[in-house]
């Protein structure tokens, strides 16, 4: 059962350290936030050391008081498993709880996230820990739900301690069941790599040039996920089995990771930490970047595993450790504008990270709400206009669901073999941008949808139109799935690459696009990559459009149409391939398939939103300009929508209104126009007779 469902009003809080702060200032620090409408704290996460000081000799005293004074101020407590950081006695006592990074060298105490999740001595004492800790508060009235640990795979993603080796052997094992077949999988009959006992096998290492194995390496991430997953999901059958009332969530969203198997095996939901202006540490390279805008695309690859979820980190000031991510202050109104960002994507609760800044530590420039000082600023005046907008609107909108008729598809084993594959990675990630840019711009609300195991045909025909822009790995029972989604009415869109590899990475023999090549009626006759000092070609297009050349960029496919029913709609009109199809077409069943033998960019992502019919919900309602993001959240019990307007400019939006609204954050109704202030939010409601003040 997704405990999340339960949730019947918006829930805003922090993240809260009593560890941290003298006695003195708990009270004061409850009164304040209740009188900011918090609902509710986060705690307990890296306090392994306050609850264990010594192997074996527990200490609950400092929270049984911390967390019975946050009750009697009327909030509830989501506690943290402290696993994300074991203490120095242990790390000291067995060093081979410690991750070892790929060149054989150990991480030392001294940060977090130093430890590996195979040596089986940490399993037992993290066990341990949890156990304890649930029996003591199950029955607390203030805990509402447990975060197991705290950004799984954050900050490293890759394990490579002799613990890991020997439980990778034992993985494979499992797996394969002969070395045979293991050979078999990672063609290994190339540059000798056969092996001939188990003993031989490991994790990737260090090799001439830093080129390992890449069947090998996409088993490894394989190995590193289930890893995790076997880490958490034994807290979580701990929790379950003492404290079932409890919800069961934990936070990030990390590599090297299934998170939507982590959250059918393990969790109630999952939560997210969300820090749009680190925008300002990692930008689109490019003049159209979206910056924190961005951020929309995280919530909702969230999204996809939760529809409803919670964010337990939300940006609440300037961000950074001491030595690097060094994101500015949110300017006046941003902070709010991200947190209805979370809220609009799907977000049921939102707690802001954190409730005071550190004053020592590694996180000492990552501010939370409060600065050192302790006194009031335009940050807890934001978060004070945010509460008493949840108390006004939150029980309408808690429960809703992000609607979308658009997804850009995804699935982990390309995500993993894209990062070492430059031939597919960049392409994907490339293409997905452009795709998510242009539909932003186009205020056309998207969904993530990744292909897992057990997806239906059902919840693909929700969408009008899916992209799957660059799966190189596709299986036929991926290929059969897509094929009937056409066949029922879908429309579908490939890139260049699709089709080229099998689940375990090799290149069969047989034309691309492989496993599709019958649904898209094509074969791919030549291909190349378009080289740095190249110029990709441009597209010579069949029908009606002309305008600004689009370049068919980083990697082109060259098309052999073996099917009669294949429209050509753009040729390459350049190099030796000019002339040769780009862009194809294939009716099938009631819908159709197109195939773009390149990577997209925003060009041709506009041009095939025009060939695909896909327009923005507002038309013919709202006006938006450009800056200004569309979400739709819908009561899946009733039909009410609630459109959420989002200004991430600096200048004030003015929008053309068609019809009666209400607007719910101003108790107002609306007509023929709307004003949005820089970085502003309405939420409307479409109403034909609203009986709010005019």
């Amino acid at each position: 059962m997704d405990k999340s469902t339960t949730i019947q009003q918006l829930q805003l809080g922090a993240c809260y350290y009593p560890e941290q702060w003298s006695e003195t200032l708990w009270e004061d620090d409850y009164r304040r936030m209740r009188e900011l409408g918090f609902s509710v704290i986060r705690m307990g996460e890296f306090a392994w050391s306050i609850f264990e000081p010594t192997e074996g000799d527990f200490s609950f005293g400092l929270f049984d008081k911390a967390l019975d004074l946050a009750h009697a101020h009327g909030l509830s407590v989501v506690f943290g498993t402290p696993t994300a950081t074991p203490p120095a006695w242990l790390t000291h006592k067995y060093p081979e709880t410690l991750n070892v990074n790929r060149e054989g060298v150990p991480y030392h105490h001294g940060q977090r996230r130093h430890y590996n999740y195979n040596a089986p001595i940490y399993r037992e004492l993290s066990a341990r820990i949890v156990e304890k800790l649930v029996r003591h508060y199950r029955q607390h009235p203030g805990i509402v739900g447990w975060q197991i640990d705290n950004e799984i795979n954050c900050e490293v993603n890759v394990f490579y301690s002799d613990a890991d080796h020997i439980a990778f052997r034992r993985w494979l094992q499992t797996k394969y069941g002969s070395l045979e077949a293991l050979n078999q999988a990672w063609g290994t009959v190339f540059w000798n790599q056969t092996y001939t006992d188990w003993e031989q096998v490991f994790l990737t290492r260090t090799t001439p040039s830093n080129s390992p194995n890449p069947h090998q390496l996409l088993d490894e991430k394989r190995f590193i996920s289930d890893s995790a997953i076997s880490f958490v999901k034994m807290q979580s059958d701990i929790i379950r089995k003492i404290a079932p009332h409890q919800f069961v969530t934990t936070n990030g969203l990390f590599g090297h990771l299934n998170s939507h198997r982590m959250t059918q095996d393990a969790l109630d939901f999952l939560s997210y930490d969300s820090y749009p202006n680190f925008s300002t540490v990692y930008p689109d390279r490019d003049e159209n970047s979206l910056l924190d805008r961005k951020w929309s695309w995280n919530l909702s690859l969230v999204r996809d595993i939760s529809r409803r979820f919670w964010v337990m980190e939300q940006q609440a000031g300037p961000g950074g450790w001491v030595n690097r991510m060094e994101a500015p202050s949110p300017r006046p109104g941003q902070m709010r504008l991200w947190t209805y960002q979370s809220v609009a994507h799907g977000a049921d609760a939102v707690l802001y990270f954190r409730w005071r800044t550190a004053p020592f530590g590694t996180e000492i420039y990552w501010h939370g709400l409060n600065d050192f000082h302790n006194q009031p600023n335009r940050r807890i005046q934001e978060a004070a206009t945010v509460g008493d907008e949840f108390a006004m609107i939150g029980e309408k909108i808690a429960g809703s669901e992000y609607e979308a008729s658009v997804a850009i598809m995804k699935d982990y084993d390309n995500d993993w073999d894209g990062e070492f594959d430059s031939w597919v990675g960049p392409l994907s990630r490339r293409s997905e941008m452009a795709w998510f840019k242009v539909m932003q711009h186009r205020h056309i609300p998207v969904d993530v949808k990744r292909l897992e195991k057990g997806v239906t045909i059902e919840e693909l025909l929700k969408y009008r139109l899916l992209v799957y822009p660059h799966p190189a790995i596709m299986t036929d029972e991926t290929a059969s799935l897509l094929t009937r989604y056409v066949e029922q009415g879908g429309q579908l869109i490939f890139g260049c690459r699709t089709g080229l590899k099998d689940q375990a990475g090799h290149c069969p023999m047989h034309p691309l696009p492989g496993p599709v090549a019958d649904l898209c009626g094509i074969l791919v006759e030549d291909f190349t990559l378009i080289g740095k000092e190249q110029r990709a070609p441009s597209l010579k297009w069949q029908s009606q459009f002309s305008g600004v050349p689009i370049l068919a960029e980083g990697f082109n496919d060259i098309l052999h149409v073996n099917s009669p029913g294949v429209d050509v709609l753009a040729t390459f009109a350049e190099v030796y391939y000019e002339d040769r199809p780009a862009l194809v077409r294939n009716r099938r069943g009631n819908g159709s398939v197109y195939y773009y033998g390149a990577a997209f960019n925003e060009g041709i992502v506009e041009r095939l939103l025009e060939l695909t019919g896909v327009h923005s919900p507002a038309c013919g309602k709202l006006s938006l300009p450009k800056d200004v993001e569309l979400a739709i959240r819908r009561q899946p019990d009733t039909g009410e929508s609630f459109w959420f307007l989002l200004n991430y400019s600096e200048l004030e939006q003015e929008i053309a209104v068609s019809g009666s609204y209400a607007d719910l954050l101003t108790n107002m109704q609306v007509r023929d126009r709307v004003v949005l202030p820089r970085y502003g939010v309405k939420i409307l409601k479409e109403t034909s007779c609203y009986q709010g003040q005019r």
